[in-house]
């Protein structure tokens, strides 16, 4: 990327601009490292998979307000400090987790529990400030070239996955003893540190509206703009197909191809597709205008999911690449191409307006996109296993009603399901954990009860519950396909409106057209 130099704001740009990479890089690695390890916690710690969630889940359904915190703090109390505070809670988070084994020793199972929490929710708190700082860092930066750089700067979450994917497969492979987890977690540690070393004694610029000498007032107003909220909207939108079927999809296409590792292999090669396209939007909006892209994005984000949500075009490992594929290509420039089309026609709004758009996204996506996805799943499922499988349904079915958005459906109880996966290895496992502790679970001890008489049929019952899933997953995605599509119109109507206006234009700080 030698032409960066003439796109640069100031002398250390390129230097600022991979900082805000790694930083990136490093969540992705800490992410996929962290679910190839819950099982070596499980087993040394003894907790079971409730206990896995709740751990995992740790803070992470505050990332999208911390995004917006931290945006809206980005400005008042500069970029370099903001930095160092994510350095400082990645940090701790790795050292809070490695500190689980000593924790265990001391004071059992809770002390375990409570560092290995506390070190997920400093590690989401770390990747919610590095998104709330390297997003309008990267637009001031190159001011110029806002697209370009800024899905450059996001090439480093596929590229973490690809990393953190390949680790863990190859440090936990199945019927052979995993790498120590603490080794795992430490690899965590070199691009945090890399990170680090890189924004240490930097010199940060402002945002641009700061620059101009934009007051924190006016900032505030651009998020009330017509057209800005309708790009809060379309990212919203964005963080409910992108984020909350990355949530579900590699468990699908695992269940299509009928390996985990192969729906696991295929997640690092749609990463790897991504990573790689990330480095070409440059010329491509140079050509059609981000709307353009964006609109080309959202129709093979459409293509892509209905083709995985077809039974009969996707039955084998080669059509499944194939629909993953095109897939990958739709969600590549969705995520950071709207931060640039914020960033070029919201100059004024500073690390406000982009800020808001990626806390837009990021909530979307966990209120709305894994719940009402995981939602469509059970709907469809239970309706199939129910209608051609009464009594299967009635042995599987939850005991309580799910709710999303005011729609209601009887699902599949997931204990039960994942009971007749394993055949109960995990439940009996847990259960014997209890006892030696001297505690009694009575939801244990009823699903014990349950699958003494559940375990007579469940070879039967597996092939039709299997099933149901199955078709449950591919509806979902199928549904799920329709946002995409809607966010295609959306950006079509978005082009014809700036061709009345004379075609779209970034603009400059001052409110006037700037040439690309």
């Amino acid at each position: 990327m030698n032409h960066g130099s003439h796109d640069a704001s100031v002398p250390n740009s390129q230097r600022l601009l991979w900082a805000g990479f790694m930083a990136i890089l490093a969540a992705g690695v800490g992410f996929s490292i962290r679910a190839g390890i819950l099982k070596q916690w499980a087993e040394q710690y003894g907790f079971t998979m409730t206990e896995l969630g709740a751990i995992t889940g740790g803070g992470l359904t505050g990332a999208g307000v911390i995004i917006l915190v931290g945006s809206f703090m980005a400005d008042k109390v500069g970029y370099g400090k903001l930095m160092a505070m994510a350095f400082l809670t990645h940090f701790l988070s790795v050292v809070l987790t490695l500190l689980a084994g000593a924790a265990f020793a001391s004071g059992g199972k809770d002390a375990a529990y409570q560092c290995l929490y506390w070190g997920m929710f400093l590690f989401a708190v770390g990747n919610g400030i590095c998104e709330a700082v390297v997003n309008p860092l990267v637009a001031s930066l190159f001011p110029s070239n806002k697209t370009h750089y800024l899905n450059i700067l996001h090439a480093g979450w596929p590229g973490g996955l690809i990393i953190g994917g390949l680790l863990s497969y190859g440090m936990n492979p199945d019927g052979v003893k995993a790498v120590d987890w603490q080794i795992q977690m430490s690899i965590f540690m070199i691009p945090v540190v890399l990170y680090g070393v890189m924004v240490f004694g930097q010199r940060f610029p402002k945002s641009e509206a700061s620059e101009a000498g934009v007051g924190y007032g006016e900032m505030f107003s651009q998020l009330f703009a017509p057209l800005m909220i309708v790009l809060l909207v379309l990212h919203a939108l964005v963080g409910y197909v992108e984020l909350g079927t990355d949530s579900w999809i590699s468990k699908i296409t695992g269940t299509i191809m009928n390996s985990p590792q192969k729906g696991l292999l295929l997640f690092v090669y749609t990463s790897g597709l991504m990573f790689a396209l990330r480095f070409f939007a440059g010329p491509i909006v140079h050509r059609i205008s981000p709307l353009g892209l964006l609109c080309v994005s959202g129709v093979l984000g459409f293509v892509g999911l209905q083709m995985l949500g077809n039974d009969q075009l996707v039955n084998t490992v080669g059509f499944c690449v194939a629909a993953a594929t095109v897939y990958a290509c739709g969600k590549t420039f969705l995520w950071p191409t709207m931060l640039a089309v914020v960033s070029e026609r919201f100059p004024r709004g500073g690390a406000i307006t982009i800020g808001a758009i990626g806390g837009a996204g990021m909530l979307s996506a966990g209120l709305l996109g894994g719940p009402g996805i995981g939602f469509k799943q059970d709907l469809n499922a239970s309706h199939k296993l129910k209608t051609e499988h009464q009594q299967i349904y009635d042995r599987y079915k939850a005991p309580d009603e799910n709710v999303f958005l005011g729609f209601k459906v009887v699902g599949l109880d997931g204990a039960k399901v994942g009971v007749l996966d394993d055949g109960a290895k995990e439940l009996i496992r847990a259960t014997e954990i209890l006892k030696k502790d001297g505690k009694q679970d009575k939801n244990q001890e009823a699903l014990l009860a349950w699958w003494t008489d559940a375990e007579k049929t469940a070879v039967e019952d597996k092939k039709f519950v299997d099933e149901a899933g199955l078709y449950g997953g591919r509806r979902a995605l199928n549904l799920t396909s329709y946002v995409p599509l809607t966010m295609a119109a959306m950006y079509l109507l978005l082009i014809l409106y700036f061709k009345t206006q004379g075609g779209y234009k970034a603009l400059s700080i001052e409110g006037g057209g700037m040439k690309r």
